[in-house]
């Protein structure tokens, strides 16, 4: 076994998911401690150039798995792939965000290893010079630990926003093609077209600014003010789950336990009291607002910045101000 944490990556037409950066700044922190090099792999076909674009993000090394059978995701050519890996490099763990993309690959992946996943995990910690994992049941309500027993690699993703990506070491990487054989592996799904904004449909995870409402806005006619808001600030618009089970915004919209997990830059919460289904899907956003007319809403518990007031009288006003500030 080696003293490797590989963090495999993940992109799209040669751009990485940002929340790649956020697992590897886990493997940075955990390597640190546990004296690991952090190792980085990235799958596709012709992505030479975007490996090469990797090279300073503070790890060791850029593994690139390169074929024909990469060029479009599915489960079957990644998790064949990233097995080969594994069992060539064997790292010590291996790393993932937690994405949807992930959470489809990467339980087909461990039984391939037979080899356990300790997956969507919000931080670690060290104790007798083993790592914690502690992830979050019963709808965030309780904090669960987790400790990997036997020998490596072991499996581990964390939540998105779990880790600042900012928080990213730079360095000097070298970059090296790992072997993959490929060409009997059977890819018993075949991608037709990659596409969004079907039917709305967006992933709230690539944000870096959203504008969430909640049922305080009391009824659908009522979202053009939020809408505006969210125009003004360059923000998606997404929603707590009333709205979306009252079909005023679609389903793809919903954060929460429920709906998608984010952690954008900005997260603007309107009308929203914080229920904890709703809060477990955006705690670990970087700066939070939160605009309520209760004073006691759960929601100001986590607030940055609080403001209690009608949001009918708040938002207008703080839409029209920034758009002044944008103005100069």
């Amino acid at each position: 076994m080696s003293d490797t944490i590989l963090v495999v990556a993940e992109q799209r037409d040669g751009r990485v998911n940002r929340s790649t950066w956020e697992a590897v700044v886990a493997a940075q922190k955990l390597g640190k401690e546990l004296n690991k090099e952090v190792s980085l792999l990235v799958l596709g076909q012709g992505i030479a150039a975007l490996a090469n674009e990797m090279t300073d993000k503070g790890v060791k090394e850029v593994l690139v798995a390169e074929h024909d059978k990469l060029k479009d995701y599915t489960p079957d050519g990644y998790t064949a792939a990233i097995q080969q890996v594994v069992e060539a490099e064997k790292p010590a763990f291996v790393f993932f965000s937690h994405t949807y993309m992930v959470r489809d690959y990467a339980p087909k992946l461990a039984a391939r290893l037979q080899k356990g996943l300790v997956s969507d995990c919000v931080r670690f910690r060290v104790e007798n010079g083993a790592p914690v994992f502690v992830r979050q049941v019963f709808q965030g309500k309780i904090d669960a630990d987790f400790v990997c027993e036997g020998d490596g690699p072991h499996l581990v993703s964390f939540q998105v926003g779990a880790f600042n990506g900012d928080d990213l070491e730079s360095g000097s990487a070298s970059v090296r093609n790992v072997a993959l054989a490929l060409d009997d592996v059977e890819c018993r799904t075949r991608v037709l077209e990659i596409f969004e904004g079907v039917k709305q449909e967006v992933d709230l995870s690539k944000a870096e600014r959203i504008v969430s409402v909640g049922r305080g806005i009391k009824g659908p006619e009522n979202l053009e003010l939020v809408k505006q808001l969210a125009e003004v600030l360059d923000a998606e618009i997404s929603a707590s789950r009333p709205v979306c089970d009252e079909g005023w915004l679609p389903l793809d919209r919903q954060i929460g336990s429920s709906g998608q997990t984010v952690a954008p830059k900005l997260y603007l919460a309107v009308g929203i009291s914080g229920a904890i289904q709703h809060i477990v899907g955006m705690k670990n956003s970087q700066t939070i607002v939160a605009i309520n007319k209760d004073p006691h809403a759960p929601i100001f518990d986590i607030a940055d910045y609080g403001v209690v007031g009608d949001l009918f009288e708040v938002v207008p006003e703080l839409t029209q101000a920034i758009k002044e500030i944008k103005q100069g």
